[in-house]
């Protein structure tokens, strides 16, 4: 897209100037910690883990019941003078079923500097300008997979600009990491991300507009299609392709470059470009996004520009002691079957349809992460459905053509239960080369609760149920049960 090399000017601007704190007044820099055991147990009413339970779980619920689960985080940071913090974290999981499995969803070491940081390795992290709790999750980047290893530098949350009396702000960041080395049709990718989001408004002002833009890339390594050297298996490589992977233009350098990557890009792009807005009232904060999906350059030509996610969520400020109260709601709308048309043409004003999001002819294994998808959960794998289409044996997913109703909430029971839903409906018409007879409809839903109970200083008693009812998946009902200790080092 013609509009990478500008967005990415605008984002190595703002990481070269540092920034002091959203307010003047503000003197000090929370690091947030995580320190927690956790015991939970899986069943279903057959040997699939239900949707919501195991989506957007950063890929560390088991996908197969009945299952057991054993997971301890240990995460702190240690300040070196007011500005100054060095940090570390490790969380470990351990799936039992029938293939017993050990996860590390989280390992890092940090270095921070006032409200910047810089880290090595996989931490836990939300993109985009969505609800990440209630609702779906980001289009791009959604929290369904275990984190990707990587270099990371950027802020932590929004900060002012210099001189704007906190009326800018921005929240940034710069990344490269590794892909799997061995994946069902690749090897050694490679990864780049970045973002950059900007904010009108301080952050006590009752209007605050937000936009800005996510962009990833899986690039370099070996791939099994449209390379050059089919013996080999190399895609373009080096820092000179790089640069072309980082600025999202078109061409490339070496020997290794094929007419499918000097006549498209360097890598497999996605992303999205978001707008929000925020409103405070005496009794509620009004959030509303919008993230529109770009993936091989029809939004720059106003193609699939019907695509997207669209929300709107409101939480309440003051609680009421009543017995029942719901603090949050959120609904949502995804809508990913335009896709600039059934048609992809090169060429100045020819159609640049057929986007076929999360899949890539060249990187045929998508947008994925050991196996599960790294942006919305609603465009699965092709082997989690009941529609496994030969056509797409050996592409990442069968069905990137979805209408999403979403409804998530969240609220308190008998002042002492927190309780939180979430609802979705969906309609799936496969992919463009190969759609589903009669988009087949699909209902995920899910109840659970929480409440502390006074054992051992303290511990937090879970549960939820939830339920996949349609054509997508198979029939299920199952639930999870858990108990949790929270814990400090201070």
């Amino acid at each position: 897209m013609k509009i990478f090399p500008i967005l990415t000017l605008l984002l190595c601007i703002s990481i070269a100037g540092f920034s002091q704190s959203e307010t003047a007044e503000t003197t000090e820099f929370p690091d947030s910690t995580n320190n927690f055991i956790e015991i939970a147990g899986f069943g279903s009413n057959n040997t699939h883990t239900p949707f919501w339970i195991q989506a957007n779980q950063f890929g560390t619920v088991p996908l197969d019941v009945p299952a057991g689960s054993a997971r301890i985080s240990l995460e702190n940071y240690w300040p070196l003078n007011s500005s100054w913090r060095v940090g570390a974290g490790v969380e470990a999981v351990g799936n039992f079923n029938e293939h017993p499995k050990m996860l590390v969803p989280q390992l890092h070491a940090t270095v921070k500097f006032k409200n910047w940081q810089l880290f090595i390795g996989r931490k836990k992290q939300n993109v985009g300008l969505a609800d990440s709790t209630l609702g779906t999750g980001s289009y791009a980047w959604s929290g369904n997979a275990l984190p990707v290893p990587k270099i990371f530098f950027g802020t932590s949350g929004f900060v002012a600009v210099p001189f704007t009396k906190g009326w800018i702000s921005f929240n940034a960041f710069y990344s490269d990491g590794l892909f799997e080395k061995h994946r069902p049709a690749t090897t050694n990718l490679k990864f780049h991300q970045k973002a950059f989001y900007a904010r009108l408004g301080k952050v006590n002002s009752r209007l605050k507009l937000y936009g800005g833009f996510n962009h990833q890339v899986q690039w370099g390594g070996k791939s099994k299609y449209l390379v050059k050297d089919p013996e080999s298996g190399k895609l373009p490589d080096g820092f000179s392709n790089y640069v072309y992977a980082v600025f999202g233009t078109i061409g490339g350098t070496g020997t290794d470059i094929s007419h499918f990557d000097s006549t498209n890009r360097v890598g497999n792009h996605l992303g999205s470009l978001d707008l929000a807005v925020e409103v405070e009232t005496y009794g509620s904060t009004i959030y509303l996004y919008r993230q529109f999906i770009y993936e091989d350059g029809s939004l720059f030509y106003m193609e699939g520009i019907k695509d997207g996610l669209t929300g709107l969520r409101i939480k309440r400020k003051n609680s009421y002691g009543a017995n029942f109260e719901i603090t949050e709601g959120v609904i949502e709308m995804l809508f990913t079957k335009d896709q600039g048309g059934p048609l992809f043409e090169m060429g100045n004003g020819k159609k640049r349809g057929n986007d076929n999001y999360f899949n890539n002819q060249q990187i045929r294994d998508g947008w994925s992460y050991y196996g599960r998808g790294i942006g919305t959960p609603f465009i699965p794998p092709t082997s989690q459905t009941n529609w496994k289409w030969p056509g797409y044996a050996d592409n990442f997913t069968s069905n990137n053509r979805v209408l999403v109703w979403h409804v998530g909430l969240r609220g308190t029971l008998f002042r002492q239960v927190q309780w939180h839903t979430k609802l979705s409906f969906s309609s799936n018409s496969g992919a463009y080369n190969s759609r589903f007879e009669g988009s087949p409809k699909q209902f995920s839903g899910l109840i659970g609760a929480q409440t502390n109970v006074n054992v051992l200083g303290g511990m937090t008693i879970k549960g939820s149920y939830a339920s996949d009812i349609g054509d997508l998946y198979r029939k299920t009902h199952g639930f999870m049960l858990g108990i949790r200790k929270d814990f400090s080092f201070n």
